[in-house]
């Protein structure tokens, strides 16, 4: 069973619990009266937590440079994603789809909920309690780390990261505090902290088929990869990715599987569907990016459908099929790049021509081999950052990726009109919903 299906299941049966309406600070409250005790409970709990986990990772891709929009789509999805993909913040369409501020802090209310309860859950084993505890800290650790990576300044582009305002950290069920936002740094600091409690407690290595949405040991790992990455520690970045690797090296075969089926061998944790049905008929494979693959790239076709000459369509999303939070060509990926900014370009070109090996026709791997490793590192940095783009196209990693790495201008025209975004331009941070500023003016500040 999918985590869509159970969310269906666990909106009847989880009644003894529910959040909804808004309070002044979050946008969040509890509305139930009815006290959980059992591990059961709580774990019903959780799986309602991880299946309203927002597919926004898939929804900044339009803000990316992975899609075109123009006039042929419906008006019904122009209306919904054209402001997204053209930046329009300030004034945009009334039906214009938004981030979801709100689902993240419920997601943590829950997980908070359970830390909080730890020691009376009843009717459970230490182990499997353990588990909901280090599962709990994960949830609050990343639901922050995709909040701050949405709505915050990048790390990397601030000289001190604790002189920069980012979100509010919320630690507590507390629904009365008036809450301000944290600094870049204090919420980095703390995503660190969870993930390192969190391993304390987790003891479950590979979840079985339909319940690998939630955390895992070796997740623990994988999402320590991505936060150092993101943070430009490279070398905390290059041991976690290498912890990674020890224990889930596995790659697909392309002529069996996309690598980001929910099923795949690659799959560490299957939570989000970046690219939903909706997402996935709103746009067209820009054909930059189309370009970047070459002929003995296997990628190419499986990744693809060409209808025309400048009509690409994807076809690694548009079902829950493809639910994807962390695989192992994201880890490699990850290792190559921290391990040529540490230990040079000898080790990175071995992580990368692991994954290569493997994406490649065998003649063209051949080919590209030699010339990759004759790249200084500048040209092979490019290379890795452009290998990013090709392996993790459309599973909610660019955006992230130009905002850490390039915040490069870019141009998009829609029936005539341009629009731009300026190289380093502030709205490579989504501003706060205004509703949630209306309701906790703290946040404006």
């Amino acid at each position: 069973m999918n985590l869509r299906s159970l969310y269906k299941i666990f909106l009847i049966s989880f009644v003894t619990m529910t959040l909804s309406g808004c309070d002044d600070f979050l946008d969040i409250t509890p509305a139930g009266s009815v006290i959980i005790t059992t591990a059961e409970e709580y774990r019903k709990m959780l799986s309602h937590a991880y299946s309203v986990v927002p597919e926004d990772r898939g929804l900044a891709t339009f803000r990316s440079d992975e899609f075109i929009m123009d006039a042929t789509l419906s008006k019904e999805d122009i209306s919904s994603y054209k402001d997204i993909w053209t930046w329009n913040d300030m004034a945009p369409d009334e039906s214009t789809s938004t981030f979801n501020w709100r689902r993240y802090y419920q997601v943590i209310y829950e997980a908070n909920y359970t830390l909080e309860s730890r020691n009376n859950i009843t009717n459970g084993s230490q182990t499997e309690i353990n588990q909901l505890i280090g599962e709990s800290y994960m949830l609050r650790a990343y639901m922050h780390f995709l909040l701050v990576n949405l709505f915050g300044e990048p790390y990397t582009a601030v000289a001190d990261p604790y002189s920069v305002k980012a979100i509010p950290l919320k630690l507590n069920t507390e629904s009365e505090d008036v809450l301000s936002r944290n600094s870049l740094g204090e919420v980095f600091d703390m995503i660190i902290s969870d993930i390192n409690e969190a391993e304390k407690y987790m003891n479950v290595e590979s979840w079985a088929t339909g319940l690998h949405y939630r955390f895992n040991t070796v997740s623990v790992d994988a999402l320590r990869s991505r936060v150092y990455l993101y943070m430009g520690k490279y070398e905390e970045s290059l041991t976690a990715s290498k912890k990674v690797l020890e224990k889930r090296s596995e790659l697909s075969d392309l002529s069996v599987e996309l690598p980001n089926d929910f099923n795949s061998a690659e799959i560490i944790v299957a939570l989000e569907q970046t690219m939903t049905a909706a997402y996935f008929r709103a746009g067209k494979v820009n054909t930059e990016l189309w370009r970047l693959y070459n002929s003995g790239d296997q990628r190419r076709s499986k990744y693809y459908r060409q209808v025309t000459a400048s009509n690409i369509q994807i076809q690694k999303g548009g079902s829950n099929q493809y639910s994807c939070s962390f695989r192992t060509g994201e880890i490699y990926l990850n290792a190559a790049e921290a391990a040529l900014e540490t230990e040079g370009a000898d080790v990175a070109r071995e992580y990368l021509f692991k994954l290569l090996e493997n994406r490649y026709t065998a003649a063209y791997f051949a080919q590209r081999e030699p010339l990759i490793s004759e790249m200084n590192e500048e040209e092979l940095l490019s290379e890795i950052l452009t290998e990013r783009r090709r392996e993790l196209a459309f599973e909610g990693h660019r955006w992230f990726d130009l905002r850490r790495r390039e915040r490069k201008e870019m141009t998009k025209s829609f029936m005539g009109e341009t629009f731009t975004l300026e190289a380093e331009d502030s709205r490579y941070t989504i501003r706060i919903p205004s509703d949630a500023i209306a309701a906790n003016p703290e946040l404006a500040n």
